[in-house]
């Protein structure tokens, strides 16, 4: 009955705002305003940025009313440093110094009249408030030359808001409360941009339509959902950085990029529940390098034919990491029942050494999470995978299967070469083996059991 009734309150929540965001959809868009403002010169700069400032350029959210004890809500200063920083004539540096301050959601939004720093010296720990929530913990949109760097963390505490199922699965954000904040955000937000989907809520930094931007240096721990996400961005690297969460939470991913070009992910350490690295649909020119990743689901393109009017995918490089006990490898996955029709073209992976991982090697066309895919009777698929290369995969496995290319039928994978591979299984009582279904290419220099495209 409990459950019913559950079921019935969403129903009608979703009918209302549902309605409610009809008619929004034939007015302005929301964040237009804010836009437009920040267009316009910006708002006048808060009451005490000018002195925080003292005429360097650097707005020092200690100085906004920011308390450093972990407990009393910032928010105020730090949006507020943003905002005078972002409105002052030249470059600006927005200063958290050392210390815990808590604050809930930020929204960073341009465009701003210089190249801005966020030198991030202190730990923002991110509000369990989950009512404050209407985006994600903190969000950069529609800015130009920005730098995020320092030696302090992005907390976002999501360890107060996992749970476990009944299966033992634990998941970011499952609760109640928290998935009826996801649709209400999902529905409000589809009128602002119909890119955004549920997966921007609550995620502990997106960037958002920023063109020449870095994070560098610093850490991010715990996020209630995804940790970085660039989406629809350009000229965007993400370096020296430090990503953590708990090996069983999903949806933890490290850094995924979606509908981005000329994307660097370098020089980093990752370990989540889910993926270390994902690139998705729309994303071109993105090279990830030199990544420690583990624990997680590995590195990934993909999921790909999840939503209608995806674009395609092509020239990704994945070099020079270690994937330590991670669920997966690197692997391609699309949708077996996919709502677009798209191509991932142009993907190589590199100088990759697997520590026993389960399936290191993976091209996977009919992936289903929930089990319920109506392609799969037709063994149809939308998605065309084709010149990949897989180059000096070397280490352990975990699995005696190292290798798995599940290509569609209908869709064939082409131009696919395993060079120098050979991963060997760490286990006793079975040999290393490979899996190449509906896949064409070459074999060369492989263990003569993965050679399986021969």
């Amino acid at each position: 009955m409990a459950s019913a009734s559950n079921a019935l309150r969403v129903f009608f929540i979703l009918a209302v705002v549902s309605a409610v965001c009809t008619a929004k959809r034939t007015g302005a868009k929301t964040g237009d305003s804010a836009a437009a403002l920040a267009a316009s010169g910006g708002a006048a700069a808060p009451e005490g940025a000018a002195k925080a400032a003292g005429g360097s350029g650097t707005f020092d959210i200690s100085k906004l009313g920011a308390t450093s004890d972990g407990k009393t809500d910032s928010t105020k200063a730090v949006q507020d440093a943003w905002t005078s920083a972002c409105g002052a004539t030249g470059s600006a540096t927005v200063l958290i110094r050392k210390g815990d301050y808590l604050v809930g959601p930020l929204n960073f939004s341009g465009p701003c009249k210089g190249a801005i720093t966020i030198q991030l010296d202190g730990n923002l720990l991110g509000s369990n408030d989950l009512a404050k929530y209407t985006a994600s913990w903190i969000e950069v949109s529609h800015v130009d030359n920005i730098v995020i760097t320092g030696s302090g963390t992005l907390d976002g505490q999501g360890t107060a808001v996992y749970t476990k199922t009944k299966t033992d699965t634990v998941k970011a954000m499952p609760n109640v409360r928290a998935m009826l904040t996801l649709i209400i955000i999902f529905i409000l937000r589809t009128g602002r941009d119909s890119r955004v989907r549920v997966r921007d809520a609550m995620q502990t930094l997106v960037l958002f339509y920023v063109t020449n931007g870095t994070v560098s240096g610093i850490k991010l721990l715990n996020s209630k959902f995804f940790h970085i996400n660039i989406d629809a961005s350009k000229n965007i690297t993400v370096k020296d950085v430090n990503i953590t969460a708990p090996g069983d939470v999903e949806n933890t991913d490290g850094v995924h990029v979606g509908e981005s070009s000329k994307v660097s992910i370098t020089n980093s350490t990752i370990g989540t529940g889910d993926d270390c690295v994902s690139v998705g649909p729309g994303s071109n020119g993105v090279m990830v390098n030199s990544i420690i990743c583990g624990p997680g689901q590995g590195i990934s393109i993909g999921c790909l034919g999840r939503y209608k009017d995806e674009k395609d995918v092509k020239d990704v490089t994945v070099r020079d990491c270690v994937l330590k006990k991670t669920t997966n490898g690197v692997r391609i996955k699309s949708y077996e029942d996919a709502e677009s029709v798209l191509t991932a073209s142009h993907l190589t992976f590199e100088n990759i050494r697997m520590d026993e991982v389960a399936n290191p090697i993976i091209i996977d066309q009919y992936f289903c999470p929930q089990k319920v895919c109506p392609g799969k009777q037709s063994n149809s698929s939308h998605v065309v995978v084709k010149d990949v290369t897989f180059r000096n995969i070397t280490g352990t496995s975990s699995t005696p299967q190292a290798i798995s290319l599940l290509c569609s039928q209908s869709q064939p994978c082409s131009g696919v070469s395993l060079i120098d591979v050979n991963v060997e299984y760490a286990g006793k009582n079975n040999k290393t083996k490979a899996v190449c279904n509906n896949a064409k290419g070459t074999a060369k220099g492989s263990a003569e059991a993965l050679a399986c495209l021969a």
